[in-house]
C-alpha cells in the first residue's frame, strides 16, 4: 500500500481503495472536556475524509429514492490517551500509516491565521496534540493503538 505522506498535508487520496483491509481510528486527549474532545475528533475526521475519499461509502437510499450522503463503512473508533501517549503515538505511527494531527493551538483561537502562526514558530518536538487520526493497514494500526481504551 502506498501511504500518503504526513509531511505533505495537501496530498489527497483519490486512488482506488487499497487491497489490504484498512483501519481508521481517532485518538483524543483523555483530559479534554466532552465538548473539546468532540471538536478535536470532528476536526480530525473532517481532514481524514478529505485525505481518504475512498473511505466514504456509497450514498444511502431510502425506499422512495431519497438519498443521504455516504458514511464510512469501516467505522471510526474514538480512543483516549494521555497527552504524552499522543505525542509518542504520533511519532511511532508516522512510518506505518497516514497521520492527521491536531495541535493544542487549534483550540486556543478561532482565527485560522493565528493558529498557523502559533504552530509556525514551533518545532515538531515541542508540539502537543489534542487528537490524532490514523489510517493504514488494519494490523499495523491495531498494534499501534493496542491498550488504548474507548473515549467515553
Amino acid at each position: 500500500m502506498s501511504l500518503l505522506l504526513q509531511n505533505d498535508p495537501n496530498t489527497v487520496d483519490d486512488r482506488v481503495p487499497p487491497s489490504e483491509p484498512e483501519r481508521c481510528i481517532i485518538v483524543v486527549d483523555e483530559g479534554l472536556s466532552p465538548g473539546k474532545a468532540s471538536n478535536a475528533a470532528a476536526v480530525v475526521a473532517f481532514t481524514l475524509g478529505q485525505r481518504h475519499q475512498h473511505l466514504v461509502g456509497e450514498a444511502l437510499r431510502e425506499l422512495d429514492g431519497t438519498a443521504h450522503p455516504g458514511l464510512i463503512p469501516i467505522g471510526i473508533p474514538v480512543l483516549k490517551a494521555s497527552a504524552d501517549q499522543l505525542s509518542a503515538l504520533r511519532q511511532k505511527s508516522l512510518e506505518h500509516c497516514d497521520v492527521v494531527d491536531f495541535p493544542v493551538q487549534g483550540q486556543a483561537t478561532t482565527d485560522y491565521q493565528a493558529f498557523l502562526d502559533a504552530v509556525g514558530v514551533l518545532s515538531g518536538e515541542s508540539l502537543r496534540y489534542l487528537a490524532l487520526g490514523l489510517v493504514g493497514p488494519r494490523k499495523k494500526v491495531g498494534k499501534l493503538v493496542s491498550g488504548l481504551a474507548l473515549f467515553a
